[in-house]
């Protein structure tokens, strides 16, 4: 059966460029609402931006080891589809918004993948990123996807210095659910460029075919 590798576009922070991400087929756009990111967005920008997506396209909150009553704010204004979690949060916080959630791994400090996404069995997915323990990704940086592991049940999705030049190789050999870009496809923090999201979405497509082929 062939596989269609679903694409995050994160790091948004303007409402342009998630229009144009949502024409161009992103499945999901990523909104920052960590206070101490550089792609932060404000909930007054998030809501906007999602008050101007088409339908079937998701919102994804990301958020690293917030307050409660932070993500009570979040959830009721915003009305994410799913939030992704990238710090010490347990399993049992993660759950309590009764959202579908993501559990980000951070490779670049995690020894045993496995292990660490035993603890999260109610995550709807696991996004490998190249970041340290407690730190958000979006830092262009790659790790090594020889250590991502083959027995993973739940869908992957692969970040971590995910860009137009290694996408297509990225979807051939590690086959993710999908691939979340932020950074490779941005002139600046947080403002994203049209020719590298056309870029971008063009090699995804090229890898699925190469992956349908293989």
């Amino acid at each position: 059966m062939k596989h269609r590798t679903r694409v995050k576009i994160c790091g948004i922070t303007r409402i342009q460029d998630a229009r144009y991400a949502a024409a161009m087929g992103a499945d999901s756009i990523g909104l920052v609402l960590h206070q101490a990111s550089p792609k932060r967005v404000t909930l007054e920008q998030a809501v906007e931006i999602r008050r101007i997506l088409p339908p079937f396209v998701t919102v994804t909150a990301v958020l690293l080891n917030e307050t409660e009553d932070w993500i009570k704010q979040v959830v009721q204004r915003l009305r994410p589809d799913c939030l992704q979690f990238h710090g010490q949060e347990e399993s049992e916080f993660c759950e309590a918004w009764t959202i579908p959630y993501i559990k980000a791994i951070p490779m670049g400090s995690t020894q045993n993948p496995d292990a660490y996404a035993a603890n999260y069995a109610s995550a709807q997915g696991f996004l490998l990123d190249s970041n340290a323990a407690g730190r958000l990704g979006g830092s262009g940086d790659t790790f090594d996807w020889s250590r991502i592991p083959t027995s993973f049940a739940a869908p992957l999705i692969l970040a971590g210095g995910i860009n137009p030049s290694n996408v297509a190789e990225a979807i051939a050999r590690i086959k993710p659910w999908g691939v979340d870009v932020s950074s490779g496809v941005e002139v600046a923090k947080g403002v994203k460029d049209t020719d590298l999201i056309d870029q971008f979405f063009n090699e995804v497509r090229r890898g699925d075919e190469q992956d349908s082929q293989a």
